[in-house]
């Protein structure tokens, strides 16, 4: 029934402006906005569609993951760009906030609506 739809994946924050602006501005992706909602338009063609929720709560896992060449220097550019990163008790993580243990390095920030997302090495 669905194999030849375009499906697209979506989440829900608080603040549709703030949203707008972190997507847009820190991380440089290509957002628009229409209906009171944005989409974030991101390679392979794939669109994500931002939604507000007042009561939105964020999500307990990654709902967003940036496959990056170089993990360190994308670190570096977020931590330029204002981008905290998060560290986890249960993982080791190094100075930058990078888990290099178990799998692909990665790194783990939110959004302004505490949306859990990542850059991964590949």
């Amino acid at each position: 029934m669905f194999a030849r739809t375009k499906a697209y994946s979506g989440f829900a924050v608080d603040d549709i402006a703030a949203a707008k602006r972190f997507y847009g501005e820190t991380l440089g992706l290509n957002v628009s906005e229409e209906h009171g909602m944005l989409t974030l338009h991101i390679a392979g063609g794939r669109d994500i569609l931002v939604y507000p929720k007042p009561d939105h709560t964020p999500a307990t896992y990654t709902i967003l993951n940036f496959p990056v060449d170089d993990i360190d220097q994308a670190v570096d550019e977020l931590t330029r760009r204002g981008v905290r990163f998060e560290r986890y008790e249960r993982l080791q993580a190094d100075e930058k906030g990078i888990h290099r243990e178990d799998g692909p390095p990665i790194a783990w920030f939110t959004d302004p609506a505490g949306n859990v997302l990542s850059v991964l090495q590949e």
